[in-house]
């Protein structure tokens, strides 16, 4: 699916531990405005369930796991996100949800823009409607 890719990131460290940066506009490509994390989802719950018309993201699975379901409007597909060292790139016009999240799971999403609620497309047969 080429509206989404994966990142991987620099791990640095020693005996002492690991580190990872995420850097604005070198290996986030783009411009981080927003940055928030989901964590303590029950069992069962499925989380995003939409697409933004200009938005571009990126989830890095800070601990634990949880799965993402992507949907180009043509296509669908499952990412399992278990590495802390890896992003998921979400272009523009993608519905996502994410699910399956185990107990430990911290989900971290950095966004290139703030937080607009006219650019979320909300309901599943209006997405399909503006890929058409």
């Amino acid at each position: 699916m080429t509206q989404a890719r994966y990142i991987d990131f620099t791990v640095r460290g020693d005996e002492l531990g690991w580190l990872v940066a995420l850097e604005s506009d070198r290996n986030v490509p783009f411009p981080i405005k927003r940055t928030y994390y989901i964590f303590g989802t029950k069992n069962g719950v499925r989380r995003g369930k939409h697409a933004h018309r200009q938005l571009t993201q990126m989830m890095v699975c800070l601990a634990g796991q949880c799965k993402v379901l992507l949907d180009d409007g043509s296509r669908r597909e499952e990412i399992a996100l278990t590495r802390n060292d890896r992003g998921l790139m979400l272009a523009p016009m993608l519905w996502h949800e994410m699910y399956e999240f185990s107990p430990d799971c911290v989900l971290l999403v950095l966004a290139d823009n703030w937080y607009e609620e006219a650019d979320y497309i909300r309901e599943y047969d209006a997405f399909k409607a503006a890929c058409a």
